[in-house]
């Protein structure tokens, strides 16, 4: 039973991190964050298929071992962000005080991205053991 709720769990927050891909107040990495943590403890071979991902799982792994960001991926998520938030304050609402929201929200989300150490792109891959 709690295997089954950590996967369920687990599947929400992956639907819920890709959601926040698109949508501006919704944050990706905490959810992809609580993903793995459920499918570590619920199922390895979704554990798996979530870290061998093609489009998540470099993001995820890179973020989990503290690896950072490659300057391709900051650039394409503050790309989305800002233009997303962009049109979301011109043309989706009027009220002043959801654009400053949107505002702040991209600001906070902006500084933390830039903030993550950036990663050269050659080592977004396994390096093989030597020895």
């Amino acid at each position: 039973m709690k295997k089954t709720l950590f996967l369920i769990l687990g599947t929400l927050s992956v639907a819920t991190g890709v959601v926040g891909i698109f949508v501006p107040i919704l944050p990706t990495t905490p959810f992809l964050l609580l993903a793995a943590a459920c499918y570590i403890r619920s199922s390895q071979k979704m554990y798996d298929w979530l870290l061998n991902n093609r489009l998540l799982g470099g993001y995820i792994k890179n973020y989990i071992l503290g690896r950072g960001m490659s300057l391709k991926q900051k650039i394409i998520t503050l790309s989305i962000l800002w233009s997303v938030i962009l049109i979301s304050a011109l043309f989706i609402t009027r009220e002043i005080v959801v654009q400053l929201i949107l505002l702040f929200v991209a600001i906070g989300v902006t500084t933390h991205i830039v903030r993550i150490k950036t990663l050269r792109e050659n080592l977004n891959e396994e390096r093989p053991e030597t020895g």
